[in-house]
């Protein structure tokens, strides 16, 4: 990969996005997501040769530095998260298409998006707790926000809320899933046992 075009059709081949000039110089282009209207892609032309600005994990920041030499600390942007690709044709095209998705990714992960990945990791006739899928979804500590993202589900057919349970194994109230006893109508379909409104952790508790 050493042109401006191959860089612009891979960026533009990730879902919800979309290519902007805004700085009123056709150099700069830069390749946005839709929703948050966030940048994963920087392309412009320095020094004879194309150029590309890409987010970078911290721990893989510095490994991508250190594996090509044309792989520098980001220009014009902030160097601890940011680092410029050269296309001088020394880095390979895999390893330059696997850092502008490492970029595209950091910019459209979010909390929410996690939980509800890690809820549909729960397989039939299993239960997961709040706390267990905030760990799943890389936070323990934000077992609440797992509760406020289940009773936003906005796909409940492909993301199972109603597999999730308390600490000791109680169901929600009546106002989630559709109304009282909802909940425990969807886990007995699935073959759980559900007494006096709980879930017997020991025999369902998912696996992890």
């Amino acid at each position: 990969m050493q042109s401006r075009k191959e860089a612009l059709d891979y960026g533009l081949a990730f879902p919800d996005t979309y290519v902007e000039t805004p700085f009123r110089d056709t150099n700069w282009q830069l390749v946005r997501v839709k929703c948050s209207k966030k940048a994963f892609l920087w392309i412009y032309e320095k020094d004879g040769y194309v150029n590309l600005n890409v987010k970078a994990d911290k721990e893989w920041r510095d490994y991508w530095r250190s594996a090509f030499k044309s792989v520098i600390p980001g220009w014009h942007q902030n160097k601890e998260n940011w680092n410029t690709i050269i296309l001088d044709g020394s880095v390979p095209d895999d390893a330059i298409k696997t850092m502008i998705k490492e970029s595209y990714e950091l910019i459209t992960d979010n909390p929410t998006k996690r939980i509800y990945e890690a809820v549909k990791k729960i397989p039939k006739g299993c239960v997961a707790t709040y706390g267990q899928i905030a760990e799943l979804a890389g936070n323990k500590g934000m077992a609440r926000a797992v509760g406020n993202a289940l009773h936003r589900n906005p796909d409940p057919d492909n993301i199972p809320c109603y597999r999730v349970v308390n600490s000791k194994g109680e169901l929600s109230g009546a106002f989630a899933f559709g109304g009282a006893g909802q909940q425990e109508e969807l886990l007995k379909a699935d073959g759980i046992e559900v007494v006096n409104g709980k879930v017997d952790l020991k025999v369902y508790s998912m696996k992890f």
